[in-house]
């Protein structure tokens, strides 16, 4: 529990004494080691996350698998960084590190591009850095990616180049084409125009990476009602922003195309709050609703200076986060598979079968 605090602590005191649109020099270089030792004990955590068991196995059988089955399985890019491993004879720590570094990169670059870049990593530091990058590694992978897309398009980018984020991105976990429209949309084509190019896209992406697959997930997830047991909390933390966000757009003060791509992102999450009551498995919009994410960071990153109380809103937004720490650490019941941090051993033989106490 200590590690995680002390991580949080770090970009939380940056962001209580950081100005906004003043990121540069020593500031930058502090806020980059911060990204790398978050790759770092995203990397070198051992049995940390309630998926630990799975990943473990994938590891193993990537190692007698040829390079052939390994491209057939599902989510190739992550099973082929398996692969590639096993050939070196480095451990499950190094495919770690690797997923952590990426995840790591695009949430530096994405934090960087906001008018607060420390408070934004404070706020992506509480849930997206400790319970999803410890603990769903491929779609953290796939998250880091589509963060990095996303600082791409503000700084500019087509929606083609974006495109191609996306398609890496679903090569770790194919769900990731779900936030493919959500960016199509934000063209300032015609709205006909925006429809028919966002049916496209998405047609494109069913072929490419979900036919194969759509049968599993329905029949995992809904077929078989599973239910996350904090699904509501993490649908809540892109709901809130949502709501705030629609109803204060003009404060927010988005470039046109920004504005409408977080408006996409903040009515798939009102989408994502009503399918949480009528879908039967939570499950399903739980791994949906994480790729909303962003929208919490870009929110709660910017609230200072869209409200005109910049000292007050900074504080209340860092003891939000901190208190969405606390409660997860609290009373989550997968809460138990991050506690207590460990680090790797290494060369130490992973057990299948139970967890590392």
């Amino acid at each position: 529990m200590v590690v995680y605090w002390l991580l949080f602590a770090f970009f939380a005191l940056g962001a209580s004494i950081e100005q906004p649109f003043r990121m540069q020099g020593k500031s930058t270089l502090i806020l980059t080691a911060g990204a790398i030792v978050l790759a770092a004990l995203i990397g070198l955590r051992y049995g940390v996350g309630s998926d630990w068991v799975p990943y473990a196995a994938m590891y193993r059988r990537a190692g007698i698998l040829s390079l052939e089955s390994v491209l057939r399985q599902t989510d190739p890019g992550y099973q082929l960084l398996n692969w590639s491993v096993q050939q070196v004879g480095l451990g499950l720590w190094a495919v770690n590190i690797i997923c952590g570094t990426i995840f790591s990169w695009g949430l530096l670059r994405f934090c960087r591009n906001q008018p607060l870049p420390w408070l934004a990593f404070a706020a992506a530091i509480s849930y997206l850095g400790i319970v999803v990058a410890m603990g769903y590694t491929r779609q953290a992978v796939a998250l880091g990616i589509i963060l990095a897309g996303l600082a791409a398009v503000e700084k500019g980018a087509s929606g083609l180049r974006f495109a191609t984020y996306v398609a890496v991105a679903a090569l770790f976990h194919r769900t990731a084409v779900m936030v493919l429209p959500l960016v199509a949309f934000s063209s300032e084509r015609t709205r006909l125009l925006n429809f028919l190019v966002a049916v496209a896209v998405v047609v494109l992406a069913y072929d490419l990476f979900l036919s194969s697959s759509l049968t599993w997930f329905f029949s995992l997830y809904l077929d078989t009602e599973m239910s996350s047991q904090g699904a509501a909390i993490r649908v809540a933390l892109v709901t809130i922003p949502a709501v705030v966000f629609l109803f204060n757009r003009k404060r927010f003060d988005f470039p046109v195309r920004e504005d409408r791509i977080w408006r996409n992102f903040a009515l798939a999450a009102l989408v994502a709050l009503v399918a949480l009551f009528t879908v039967r498995s939570t499950t399903a919009v739980d791994r949906v609703s994480l790729y909303l994410l962003p929208l919490e960071i870009v929110i709660l990153a910017r609230i200072p200076l869209a409200f005109r109380s910049p000292i007050f809103a900074k504080l209340a937004v860092i003891a939000l986060s901190g208190a969405i720490l606390s409660v997860w650490m609290t009373f989550a019941v997968n809460a138990q598979y991050w506690l207590p941090y460990r680090l790797f051993p290494i060369g130490e033989r992973i057990n299948l079968t139970t967890r590392p106490h």
